[in-house]
């Protein structure tokens, strides 16, 4: 938003200073309106005489949908611009204003409610000092919204999809410059480099940032927040898969278990990860994260508790993918995303906590620690990225490649998943325990039923209840659900954790379309081994909007916040946003609402 200081159509300068909260100013291409400060915004209304309701075309009157006010809320710049005289329009150009080439974008963003636009008011005044006044004003008013970042550490990682992503911070570095948001950007040099510059940043450092933002895809974004999170997440981890437990209680002594040991194939820093205490396990088989010497950070937990409303995360998009972008703005959309950032715009997001732990009790292995924010998958999901890795030179494309080519091999693998039953969930699961050759209805419900993530959520935003009191909002809902642990068993095509829709170009209404953003829970997908063609037709499903996929025999979908998983024979690799991780014995667990993203969620 401009105000211009060009032409004077208002009283003399005495007059201006005395009704500076409504005056009289020009307004580009509409012409003399009367400008009024609101409290939550500014309004105008137009001084024109005469008929001005639009212009005529074949007998047929054309009214102009002409905005006539603005809310601070929507309001992420203003400033004085002396860009020359403000264009008073007439009736003919008002009509071919707003209903000639500015008609385009008004309808864009009609039928894609989701992409935002960048929009300029521009009034004008003859007295410069009044233009500025307007302007202290307007900025009073938009310091006092609440959320807007001032300070940003950016992360730009230069080859992320097309290797565009320093042209896509180019592109929108504007809107935070107008924004007179300060921005320290650090356009990263090598594979880890932002997980390592994460993790050792101090959160003294990290409280003088309102906020992380990383231009690049999903992957990237994974690789920040588990440098946030290995040093500063201080909670219990998930129960390991049951034969694994049955050898720790037999031979609890044989196990050493180090605080700092590195994971072997991971593509960041492999010097300190964060890994697993030797604590006893309690009921739920869970034990608490400590630091090195085994005792908890009193101090660091003061200083940085987790949830933290004020530090958020964002994201441009820039990547292959981009399905959280898709998920948490509803536009894969750079700008879209920046005027989200800018504005301070929130959104909580649950983040699954994966450990993969040691093949056996005398293994040299350690178990480690990830953090995935939108899905990890096993099978078909990880061997696609493993096969893709091979071709990252074709960009994005290389995922239709090494999907034909893993889908053409077909390959199954044998293991047995643990998840944990909901309360809620219980009536419509089926009771008995073999479900390898039955039909999984748990959670066939008419696409009526389906309740859809949007911004404002009610799924997300019920408070839910917890059991533990020394850090309630971000302890598992599992602690307080009644605990019964379910199992399946075969030979499985994918394995797949949603822990939010994952909608995406190549899928529409994604894995799960009712999956909630911050709701505690992760939906467990697990694909039978069968034939070509049914796997075929489900694959089609997941492409096809609205769409049926897991509408089929071999498919089981249970709701569930944490769940344990071991394979046998020969083994695939996961996949955790985009990122390869290696594990024969993993368990995962669901933290409710854990980091904040700077969006508002879809909002149709």
């Amino acid at each position: 938003m401009e105000i211009n200081g060009g032409d004077c159509n208002s009283g003399d300068k005495s007059q201006a200073e005395t009704s500076v909260l409504s005056s009289k100013v020009s307004l580009n291409h509409v012409g003399e309106v009367t400008l009024t400060l609101n409290s939550d915004g500014l309004s105008w209304k137009s001084l024109d005489s005469g008929d001005n309701g639009g212009s005529t075309c074949l007998g047929i009157k054309l009214v102009p949908d002409i905005p006539t006010e603005v809310k601070f809320s929507d309001i992420y710049a203003v400033e004085v611009a002396d860009s020359g005289m403000i264009q008073e329009s007439n009736l003919t150009s008002v009509g071919e204003c707003f209903l000639g080439n500015e008609s385009h974008d008004s309808e864009k963003s009609k039928s894609q409610a989701c992409l935002w636009i960048v929009a300029m008011y521009s009034f004008g005044h003859k007295d410069l000092q009044t233009c500025q006044m307007w302007v202290n004003k307007i900025n009073d008013s938009l310091n006092k919204e609440v959320g807007r970042p001032r300070n940003l550490l950016v992360f730009v990682h230069p080859m992320s999809g097309k290797a565009n992503g320093r042209r896509t911070w180019e592109h929108v570095a504007p809107i935070f410059a107008r924004a007179k948001i300060n921005t320290k950007v650090i356009v990263t040099q090598r594979a880890g480099h932002a997980f390592d510059v994460m993790k050792s940043t101090t959160n003294e450092e990290l409280n003088s940032y309102d906020g992380v933002i990383a231009v690049g895809g999903d992957g990237f974004f994974n690789e920040i927040l588990n440098g946030f999170l290995s040093s500063r997440h201080k909670a219990p981890f998930p129960p390991a898969p049951s034969d694994f437990l049955d050898t720790l209680r037999n031979d609890v002594n044989s196990l050493d278990y180090a605080s700092n040991v590195a994971c072997s194939e991971t593509h960041y820093n492999k010097e300190s990860d964060p890994l697993l205490p030797s604590s006893a396990h309690n009921e739920l088989g869970l034990s608490p994260l400590g630091t090195d010497d085994g005792s908890h950070s009193i101090d660091q937990e003061i200083e940085y508790l987790l949830p933290n409303q004020r530090f958020r995360f964002g994201i441009i998009p820039a990547g292959s993918t981009d399905a959280i972008v898709i998920c948490t703005t509803g536009a894969r959309d750079p700008i879209t995303s920046a005027l989200h950032i800018a504005l301070g715009k929130r959104v909580c997001l649950d983040v699954v906590q994966v450990v993969r732990w040691k093949t056996t009790s005398t293994s040299k292995v350690e178990p480690c620690v990830r953090y995935a924010a939108s899905f990890a998958g096993y099978g078909f999901y990880g061997d696609v990225i493993t096969e893709s890795e091979k071709y990252r030179w074709m960009g994005p494309k290389r995922y239709d490649y090494a999907g034909t080519k893993v889908f053409l091999r077909h390959r199954s693998y044998e293991a047995e998943v643990a998840y944990l039953e909901v309360e809620s969930e219980k009536k419509s699961s089926i009771p008995d325990g073999s479900r390898m050759f039955g039909k999984v209805r748990s959670l066939k419900r008419k696409k009526c039923e389906r309740i859809i993530c949007r911004a404002n959520c009610n799924v997300c935003n019920t408070q839910p209840v917890y059991s533990s009191t020394r850090c309630p909002s971000a302890t598992p809902d599992m602690i307080s659900q009644e605990k019964r642990w379910l199992k399946s068993k075969g030979r499985f095509l994918s394995v797949g954790a949603a822990v939010m829709s994952n909608r995406n170009e190549r899928a529409p209404d994604g894995l799960v379309a009712d999956a909630h953003l911050s709701d505690g829970f992760l939906h467990l997908l697990l694909i039978k081994d069968c034939p070509h063609a049914l796997y075929l037709w489900h694959l089609t499903q997941l492409a096809r909007k609205g769409g049926n996929p897991l509408d089929f025999n071999f498919v089981e979908h249970y709701k569930t916040p944490a769940f344990t998983f071991t394979s046998f024979g020969n083994e695939s690799v996961w996949n955790l946003d985009g990122e390869l991780f290696q594990a024969h014995k993993l368990s995962a667990q669901v933290f409710r609402g854990l980091v904040c993203l700077f969006a508002s969620g879809p909002e149709v």
